[in-house]
């Protein structure tokens, strides 16, 4: 390399730079809001006597417009660049803790339940605005062809997200604790605001900014890798919401006598360690990998081993092994597992992805990623109600082992690459 080139590449490095710290600011920073959000409301309402399939029904709205969200929210990205739909979703953040803090107790709680969800919808808008804005961006900060690079870039953004968004359960209880549901919810949107106004000031406006204006009927992806790494990834996140947003809460509190402090730590603590694994992922799979980036077929192997680890813990319960260690030791393998799996799968979608529909496969990505939450969250409720916890879980092996066998189908990331080369005619 040249000195000119090498003196113009330094200070575009240092701007790529930047900009990447930008963006894992705002979404860190964000995502600390959405988890403390989450145990604030739960905490709050179940204060308020809210029983546990009401408390569920809270979040249905936060997930159902996930789906919108990202499934129009990536076709915009690619329109006026990643900048614009995270300043949105800053922006709608600020507006639903704001709103949720005018909530008035003396209303009746039909009313308090649709104006809690409405207020969610909105939180839901914005955490995934700011999350598909947020992968977009590292797809294009990332030099073209590093795809080790890219695999641990991603790695680190996601893992970082889900040990933060523990993190935000623990502060959601702080500052209840501290300053009450309104003054907690008040606080953290002026954190939010003062995020909002560091992106405004340091992000470029065109980043993920596609060349080209795709029309409104492209959100749908013409790719065979998105759309079947989608499906994969529908089925693997309601394998474990399904367990995980109402079944092993209500069991651990109800049938092991834990209190909702320890219930609400143990969630906690899942989360985060599932983040610091999804964050260590390209070192621990660096054996498997021989040091490249991970192919579909590891997905896959993830997949169908995360189906036949969590097929033990009911048929532990079934045996009558000690409940509290098989339950404890048993998601905690779900969740080493997850994590990797999960880690792959976001690896993947943007290696499947040209980088001037970036945004657009992401968006269309993260939307079967909601929809397999929105499942997850009905059927916890329901197989609980109609079976108890094994109901749940055997759910969650059928769903895993689905998102394993559909990952048996992913082409090879060079085919994913040449296939869209062959459609950009139609952008």
């Amino acid at each position: 390399m040249s000195a000119d080139a090498r003196a113009v590449s330094a200070p575009s490095s240092a701007i790529s730079l930047r900009n990447y710290v930008t963006v894992t600011a705002a979404y860190w920073a964000f995502t600390i809001t959405d988890g403390a959000l989450r145990m604030l409301v739960l905490l709050h309402f179940n204060q308020l006597g809210y029983t546990p399939v009401q408390l569920a029904f809270l979040f249905l709205l936060y997930e159902f417009f996930g789906i919108v969200t990202n499934l129009v929210g990536g076709w915009v990205a690619s329109r006026t660049g990643v900048r614009f739909t995270l300043v949105l979703g800053l922006v709608l953040q600020v507006c639903a803790l704001a709103l949720l803090a005018a909530l008035n107790r003396e209303w009746g709680m039909a009313a308090s339940v649709a104006y809690v969800m409405t207020c969610q919808a909105l939180s839901g808008i914005a955490k995934d605005l700011t999350k598909m804005s947020a992968k977009s961006a590292v797809k294009v900060l990332v030099p073209k062809g590093d795809d080790s690079g890219l695999f641990k870039w991603v790695a680190v953004l996601t893992g970082s997200k889900n040990a933060l968004k523990g993190a935000g359960f623990f502060v959601g209880g702080v500052l209840l604790a501290a300053l009450g549901f309104r003054g907690a919810l008040l606080a953290m949107a002026g954190g939010v605001l003062l995020v909002l106004l560091f992106v405004l000031t340091t992000l470029p406006s065109h980043i993920g900014q596609a060349k080209k204006k795709t029309a409104f009927a492209g959100i749908l992806s013409n790719s065979t890798g998105i759309n079947r790494l989608s499906l994969a990834r529908m089925a693997l996140f309601a394998a474990r919401d399904v367990w995980f947003v109402v079944s092993v809460p209500i069991f651990l509190a109800s049938v092991l006598g834990w209190s909702f402090a320890q219930v609400g730590g143990f969630m906690a603590l899942w989360v985060i360690a599932y983040g610091a694994v999804q964050s260590a992922s390209p070192v621990i799979l660096r054996v498997v990998t021989r040091g490249h980036a991970p192919g579909p077929g590891l997905t896959s192997a993830l997949g169908l081993g995360l189906a036949a680890i969590t097929a033990l813990i009911p048929l532990g319960l079934r045996w009558q092994w000690p409940a509290a260690p098989t339950m404890l030791v048993g998601l905690g393998l779900f969740g080493i597992v997850f994590a990797l799996n999960s880690a792959v799968h976001s690896y993947l979608v943007l290696a499947y992805s040209d980088a001037d529909r970036v945004s657009l496969s992401v968006g269309f990505y993260y939307m079967a990623n909601a929809c397999g939450r929105l499942m997850g969250t009905l059927l916890s409720g329901a197989l609980y109600q109609v079976a108890g916890v094994s109901a749940s879980l055997w759910g969650a092996v059928v769903l895993a082992g689905l998102a394993g066998a559909v990952a048996l189908a992913l082409p090879p990331v060079s085919d994913a690459a040449t296939a869209w080369t062959s459609v950009k005619g139609d952008d």
